[in-house]
């Protein structure tokens, strides 16, 4: 998939018929899961070069839509996706932007604790985003299963990006809670259609995600971190060390993942930051600050 091109114009007109001044439930109706975008139904989600994006780049957006996180699928929808889109176009930080959007909850509680949309390059990954159920359960458990997307990358998805130019795409969870230690048996086999022979701890499904993806988490301060920030970074930072980003502003989702792919791919995290402008440039100043050529040198070693 990822046949077309993002235009701010055709955000503009889709969500002045359907998400301007509309509530998250009128925005997201959904009541159960679509098999579209079950991944115990669908084989594999592509991202192909074409004539239209010669030069592909997969990025998967896996956000937490349990409790109030919620919100960060909304605010996707109100301007986010839009602001990441335009950005990379202008910035360039990568080329050809395929862009998946995934819901995350809860394996051990949840009825569908994994969705992913397909891999889109223009305004069709709108309605996909749309018919994401967001369940808002979880599990009350201290934690959610972001493994779930990093084992989605690995055994769900194919890529040119990758297989054909060697290039590894981009993976940013998104949420505000501490990650599950890894996936069960039976979970792997309930919600990937898949028979596993075990279980996998999260270090061993991020390392199979690293294999094609650069991956970072962004902590939400909000909801479960706002007062448990600490406990989250425990759960996290052994991880992914300074890829594991906190963010003060929702709001700002966008620029703070076009802002670690454009240092990633070797600018100055200062001047990345103060790009921004206004009240944006501090948010992604003190998301980044530990982030950098330095940082990324001590994860490798």
């Amino acid at each position: 998939m990822g046949m077309g091109r993002f235009s701010t114009e055709d955000w503009a007109a889709y969500n002045r018929d359907h998400v301007d001044g509309r509530s998250r439930d009128d925005v997201f109706a959904a009541t159960t899961i679509d098999p579209r975008f079950d991944p115990a139904v669908f084989t594999v989600r592509e991202s192909r070069d074409s004539a239209v994006n010669p030069f592909s780049t997969p990025i998967i957006l896996a956000s937490d839509v349990t409790g109030s996180m919620g919100m960060i699928a909304h605010e996707l929808m109100r301007s986010g996706l839009i602001t990441l889109t335009s950005e990379i176009y202008d910035r360039k930080p990568v080329s050809d932007p395929h862009i998946m959007v995934a819901a995350i909850g809860d394996a051990y509680t949840d009825r569908a604790p994994l969705q992913a949309t397909q891999f889109e390059a223009d305004i069709s990954l709108a309605d996909q985003i749309r018919g994401l159920w967001l369940e808002g359960n979880g599990g009350g458990n201290n934690g959610e299963s972001y493994s779930l997307a990093h084992l989605l990358a690995a055994l769900k998805t194919s890529t040119d990006c990758f297989e054909r130019n060697g290039r590894k795409g981009y993976l940013f969870t998104i949420g505000d809670e501490p990650i599950h230690d890894g996936l069960t048996q039976q979970q792997i086999t309930r919600i990937f259609g898949t028979e596993a022979p075990r279980g996998l701890g999260a270090r061993e499904c991020l390392a199979l995600a690293q294999r094609s993806y650069e991956v970072f988490h962004i902590v939400i301060r909000e909801g479960y971190a706002a007062t448990g920030l600490d406990r989250v970074l425990r759960s996290w930072r052994p991880l992914l060390a300074e890829r594991t980003l906190v963010l003060d502003d929702y709001r700002r989702i966008a620029e703070l993942v076009v802002s670690s792919i454009e240092i990633n791919e070797g600018r100055d995290p200062q001047d990345v930051a103060a790009s921004w402008g206004g009240a944006a440039s501090a948010v992604v100043a003190r998301a980044v600050k530990d982030f950098g050529r330095r940082g990324i040198a001590r994860y490798f070693r």
